[in-house]
């Protein structure tokens, strides 16, 4: 709203202003992508495409992914070669995280893997099983 620059109200300790709830919003800072840590990818789904082979499709959280790079799935412990990293069907030179990739992958059935497998740079800290962790967990909805 271009005529509404604002709030301002004045008071016993002074006059108090504000912005508009969409000019806070602009002025919030995105958080950095860590394209420094190992890849790990969970993935959503897994589908077989004709002509073209098993796709896995998932968000990338840390790191990047792409065409030549060998990974591995955990906790199925399958390694295999990316051939193509795509994005809404445009094919990406690199995955960084935040996006929503799908990644044909060489010689893998969509039987051996399925979603919920993590994938990993095999030659950069791979993800292997937990015996326990930490997590932080945020309710967001709560009957």
């Amino acid at each position: 709203m271009p005529w509404f620059k604002g709030w301002s109200r004045e008071g016993k300790a002074g006059v108090i202003k504000g912005k508009t709830l969409l000019d806070a919003i602009d002025g919030i800072e995105p958080p950095t992508r860590p394209t420094d840590k190992p890849l790990r990818l969970p993935l959503q789904d897994v589908y077989k495409i004709g002509g073209i082979g098993t796709v896995p499709v998932g968000r990338v959280e840390t790191g990047i992914i792409k065409a030549g790079m060998i990974v591995s799935f955990a906790p199925s412990n399958v390694t295999t070669e990316v051939k193509s990293v795509e994005m809404h069907h445009e094919q990406l030179e690199q995955g960084n995280p935040g996006d929503n990739v799908g990644f044909n992958v060489k010689n893998v059935s969509v039987k051996d893997i399925r979603r919920g497998n993590v994938a990993s740079d095999s030659k950069n800290d791979p993800a292997k099983e937990a015996a326990s962790f930490n997590a932080q967990v945020i309710v967001l909805n709560h009957p």
